[in-house]
């Protein structure tokens, strides 16, 4: 990795960290500068202010969200529904880690920030369209109802969040759910959903 790509690296994980432990209004250029080290033009060479920082910050989270679920898509077999339940696990997996529930906050709080909102809502979007996309197949193979895809990748999404999301969000729970109850939470999503959408 180069200087130049190691420093950047560098500020993206110091001003990720201190803007999931204060948020965006009390995490400061001159501190993020302090900790990381160096001078604050080379920081704003970097990134030209807090709000394209921030924003850069949530859309690297924001791709990593993405990213692993769809790796599960993409090693799919013709076992739909084993497909699926992997699927949902890995879904799980991304949005009750600590640091995904952190973003979720910051984009609740900052969504009308420079269309960090509706940035965040595109990102997340993609994912949303390659399950449709799988659905569709599965719809055209007869191994689904059909239905408007987009539809059900929304009501996948839905049962796949119920259980878990909102007392997540809310810090309502002691603890990040274990392993089991992950796994146990997507079983029963995906049964929900495959008895809605039989053909």
């Amino acid at each position: 990795m180069q200087k130049g790509e190691a420093k950047r690296k560098a500020i993206l994980e110091t001003a990720f960290r201190l803007f999931r432990e204060q948020g965006f209004e009390k995490t400061s250029m001159s501190e993020i500068t302090a900790q990381v080290g160096g001078s604050k033009a080379t920081l704003y060479r970097h990134f030209p202010s807090k709000e394209e920082l921030f924003a850069e910050c949530l859309s690297e989270a924001i791709e990593q969200f993405v990213s692993g679920p769809l790796a599960t898509l993409s090693t799919q077999t013709d076992d739909m529904e084993l497909t699926l339940r992997h699927f949902g696990e890995n879904f799980l997996q991304s949005i009750c880690s600590s640091d995904m529930i952190e973003v979720r906050r910051l984009l609740i709080a900052e969504a009308a920030r420079l269309g960090m909102g509706q940035l965040s809502f595109n990102r997340i979007i993609v994912l949303r369209d390659h399950v449709a996309a799988y659905l569709g197949e599965c719809m055209a193979a007869g191994k689904l109802r059909g239905e408007d895809p987009v539809h059900a990748a929304n009501h996948l999404k839905g049962l796949l969040e119920s259980e878990v999301l909102e007392p997540l969000l809310l810090n309502a729970t002691g603890s990040l759910p274990d392993e089991a109850e992950k796994s146990q939470a997507a079983q029963r999503a995906i049964t929900v959903f495959l008895r809605a959408y039989a053909p």
